[in-house]
Formats: C-alpha cells, sequence, structure tokens
C-alpha cells in the first residue's frame, strides 16, 4: 500500500510539475508579447493591399525586407506585370523557365484540380475576363462560352524540366485563386526566418498568423455576414474567430458581381460548364496549416456545394471550414465541419 501511494505521490508532483511549468510558459509569452512593441506594415501588391502585424525580437522593421520579397513574388506570379514568368508563359515566350514559386503553385494547384473534380482550375482565366471580371470590366454582352472550353481544363498543361507544355497555345494561366494565399505563406516565412514568433500577415483578405497578438491573445477574425455588396461598404460581422498557428481564407460571391437584365451574375466560374456559379453557396471559410491550401480550395467548395465541402475538408489534415448557405426558402444557414467549433469565439 505504501509503494502504491508513492507511486500516486509521484505522478501527482510530475502532474503539477507540468501544469506549473505549462502555467510559466504562458505567462511568459504573454509577457515577451508586451515587452516587444509590435510593427505594423502596410502597402499594396498583385491588385490587392497587404496589412502585417509582427514582433521582431529586436524591434527591427522588416518592411524593406517584406516587399523586396513580395516583388520577387510578383515577378514569378503576377498578371499585372508583363515580364512576370507566368506573362511570358501566358504569351507563349518559349525562352521562359519556372522557378520555385511558380511550381509550388501550379503543383498544388493541380492536386486540388484532382481532388475537386476539376472544380478549381488556373486555366479559367480567359472566362473570368470574358464574363466581365477583369480590370477594364465590360458588363455590355454575355460571352459565347463554346469558344472558349476548348482551351480551358487544368489537364491540357504541365511542366516539364521547368517549362511549361501546353495542349493549345491559347491556354492562360491565372494563379489568382491560389496566390493571395501563397504569397501570406511566403511573408510568414521570412518573418520566421526573422526571428518573429508572433505574427499576422494578412493579404487580399487571405491570413496566415502564428503565435499571440499585442493583448497576449490568438488572433481575433472576423466572418462577413454574406450579404450582397459589390461596393464593398457594407461591413456586417456574421461571427468572429480566434486562430493561432495557421491559415484563414474566405471566398464569395457577393462583393464581386453584376446585375443584368434582372439576373446575378458571380465571379466565382465554373470551369465544368463556362459560366458564373449558379448555387446556394454564399460564403465559404476555410481554415488549414497552410494559406496555399486554404486558398486553393475555399472557391473550388463555393462551386462543389455544402455536401462535398464538409466531406472533402474531413478528408484533409488540419482543414476545417465554414459555409453561409441559402436554404430551399431562400433564409441564410451555417454549417460547419466538426472541428472549427474550438475556433468559434464566446
Amino acid at each position: 500500500m505504501k509503494k502504491k501511494g508513492l507511486i500516486i505521490a509521484v505522478i501527482g508532483f510530475v502532474v503539477l510539475a507540468g501544469a506549473l511549468s505549462y502555467y510559466f510558459w504562458q505567462k511568459s509569452e504573454v509577457e515577451a508579447v508586451q515587452e516587444v512593441a509590435y510593427i505594423h506594415n502596410e502597402g499594396e501588391t498583385q491588385g490587392t493591399t497587404y496589412h502585417i502585424t509582427y514582433q521582431q525580437p529586436e524591434g527591427i522593421d522588416l518592411k524593406a525586407k517584406i516587399e523586396a520579397r513580395l516583388h520577387e513574388f510578383d515577378l514569378s506570379l503576377s498578371t499585372y506585370i508583363p515580364n512576370s514568368i507566368i506573362s511570358r508563359v501566358n504569351s507563349n515566350d518559349t525562352t521562359v523557365r519556372t522557378d520555385a514559386l511558380f511550381e509550388t503553385m501550379f503543383n498544388e494547384a493541380q492536386e486540388v484540380s484532382k481532388r475537386t473534380g476539376g472544380a478549381l482550375d488556373i486555366t479559367v482565366g480567359p472566362l473570368v475576363k470574358a464574363w466581365g471580371f477583369a480590370i477594364n470590366k465590360d458588363h455590355s454582352k454575355l460571352p459565347k462560352v463554346s469558344d472558349f472550353m476548348p482551351y480551358i481544363g487544368y489537364q491540357k498543361v504541365r511542366i516539364q524540366d521547368h517549362k511549361v507544355i501546353k495542349d493549345d497555345p491559347r491556354i492562360v494561366i491565372d494563379a489568382n485563386s491560389i496566390a493571395q494565399g501563397y504569397s501570406s505563406d511566403v511573408i510568414a516565412k521570412l518573418l520566421e526566418d526573422n526571428k518573429c514568433r508572433n505574427y499576422m500577415v494578412e493579404i487580399g483578405g487571405e491570413i496566415v498568423c502564428k503565435g499571440l497578438n499585442d493583448n497576449g491573445q490568438k488572433w481575433r477574425i472576423g466572418i462577413d455576414k454574406a450579404i450582397d455588396d459589390s461596393t464593398s461598404t457594407t461591413e456586417e460581422l456574421q461571427t468572429i474567430i480566434s486562430i493561432t498557428d495557421c491559415a484563414v481564407t474566405t471566398a464569395g460571391g457577393y462583393r464581386k458581381f453584376y446585375i443584368k437584365d434582372g439576373k446575378k451574375y458571380s465571379h466565382i466560374i465554373d470551369p465544368h460548364t463556362g459560366r458564373p456559379v449558379q448555387n446556394n453557396m454564399l460564403s465559404v471559410t476555410v481554415i488549414a496549416p497552410r494559406g496555399i491550401i486554404a486558398d486553393a480550395y475555399d472557391t473550388p467548395f463555393m462551386i462543389l456545394g455544402v455536401g462535398s465541402c464538409l466531406k472533402i475538408c474531413k478528408s484533409i489534415p488540419g482543414m476545417e471550414c465554414y459555409l453561409i448557405y441559402t436554404d430551399k426558402d431562400g433564409k441564410s444557414q451555417v454549417k460547419y465541419s466538426e472541428g472549427f467549433k474550438k475556433y468559434l469565439s464566446n
């Protein structure tokens, strides 16, 4: 009996020691947050904006490094830059070779295309433009989809020896559905390489974060209500989530759309039909270990619908999703994956 009592006492001591160690670790983390001021950088990139908040232990402002890295990213994947790798690929420059940034984007996109049955397709760009969702918007007439479909399809393009091979020279690659989440990963890596343990990177609304905010708490992110507003002036929140050490992205058809002859046309194009998606999905928020993964899935989830979203989400480690949709009576409803509960703020 004495031996049993001794074992219990030892176990109790170990548990207590572990609890105290965890308490003091948490306390030291919060104290560390309070000791060094957070730095906030913002600017423009990829035709959108970025906002980055981080704590650098020595108080070093990393904006110059951040913008240099974002410029490198643009030189690979921005269609806004004529001499970027992706722009040269699209213009059929036979001398252009892909780099690591391009190939990571391409390979991830192809994998997601396979998993989603082609709901993600990086060759759909010409249709997005044809439907009037480009820099120079034209909603005067609707496109003839059949003219475009022969050169739409992720299976019609591949990389061999750092060269992009197309089945049709008219094929255009557009990384917009994945690039902002990916670039958030790239900047997060830069921050970690510069000793930042607490940070939040937001590029075009796609977020990657780690550690704690300047209040010593997890990062709090708002999920918008899916209210049609093409002016982006309505800011009403559906809910708030608390996250750390992950990425979160959102896709929805309630910001970029137009009405023509009484019908709504969303910027989310279904690659299978070549037309703006028409279903009951309003908004999809995805949490994943990396921004490139979350961003790659949120748009195809808008196309696939509630049941398929939840099924695919469950099959991918570390992924959770929050879905806003309309029911048969046209009322807004919410469903989310089982693991998403832990992110919901009280």
